[in-house]
């Protein structure tokens, strides 16, 4: 069984990760196969959740940005 490409998106990630778990829950898989795409869908899940890390940790950065611009507005505001 050749490797497939890794998906290049978070969403195609996930699109492939509710194939292989229809395909898991088939019971149609034999056991090399149910070993291949469990290993699969690990590689999946892992890659996932570190991109929903890096957006949660931009997200917060975005915050914090917009938190330290308002309160350099407010205190040149208290300043005039």
């Amino acid at each position: 069984m050749t490797e497939p490409e890794p998906p290049d998106t978070y969403e195609s990630a996930t699109a492939r990760l509710e194939a292989i778990i229809k395909r898991l829950d088939s019971g149609e898989a034999g056991l090399r196969e149910t070993l291949e795409l469990c290993k699969e869908g690990r590689a999946l899940v892992e890659r996932c959740a570190a991109e929903l890390e890096a957006v949660g940790q931009g997200l917060e950065e975005l915050r914090l940005d917009e938190l330290v611009a308002r309160l350099e507005a407010g205190a040149a505001a208290q300043g005039s």
